[in-house]
């Protein structure tokens, strides 16, 4: 079994070979190089950033520092993705997020696990599992995604939260482990933020 096959197969490997750390060290070079960029470098930033993923869409923004264990060679953003400072992506296989989704400041995304029993892990071993995100989510400060969850379009994960099993769409989640909270719904399209009222002409349907 090959390198990639290996990362991306969900089977338990040994991360440590040679051909494995030699192109995750090329990659972290990369990150290393945006993350020393400077506040008014924007058009470098995302020149790397598309360099860097496997998927970087059109009005994506990264505020450094941004961690990642494969510099983002096996993430996916969608368009208008937007991650405050200290993202933190576990990136050994793949990670996918879809358009003008939102992260707050530290949030992990993990998408590499290792073995309950003492002895596998005392020799190295780790498996990973895909992540998916949907579009259109806001994940707010210190959520923690683990490997093999999936969360569906337009749901909001509460700040704080683990997120150990698949959230749906359409809703709001919080709490460790996160557990849905309630739908979005009529409430939400009248008040933003407890009873701050959201202005007739930004009302949608």
């Amino acid at each position: 079994m090959g390198m990639e096959e290996k990362l991306h197969s969900t089977e338990l490997y040994l991360p440590n070979g040679e051909e494995i750390m030699k192109e995750q060290f090329e990659c972290l070079e990369k990150l290393y190089d945006f993350n020393a960029t400077r506040p008014l470098e924007q058009e470098k930033r995302t020149a790397l950033l598309k360099e860097m993923f496997a998927e970087f869409g059109d009005g994506c923004y990264i505020e450094p520092p941004l961690r990642a264990n494969w510099g983002g060679k096996h993430v996916h953003f969608g368009n208008g993705v937007f991650a405050n400072f200290n993202l933190t992506l576990v990136d050994d296989t793949h990670i996918y997020v879809g358009d003008h989704t939102m992260f707050g400041p530290n949030v992990t995304i993990a998408s590499a696990g290792h073995p309950v029993l003492p002895k596998l892990r005392e020799e190295g071993y780790q498996y990973n599992l895909p992540v998916y995100i949907g579009k259109n989510c806001w994940l707010g400060a210190g959520v923690t995604v683990l490997p093999g969850v999936t969360i569906g379009d337009n749901t909001v994960i509460g700040a704080g939260s683990v997120v150990t099993k698949d959230i749906p769409a359409n809703v709001v989640a919080v709490g460790n482990p996160c557990r849905v909270l309630r739908e979005i719904g009529e409430h939400d399209r009248e008040y933003y933020y407890k009873e701050k009222k959201v202005p007739e002409e930004l009302q949608h349907d």
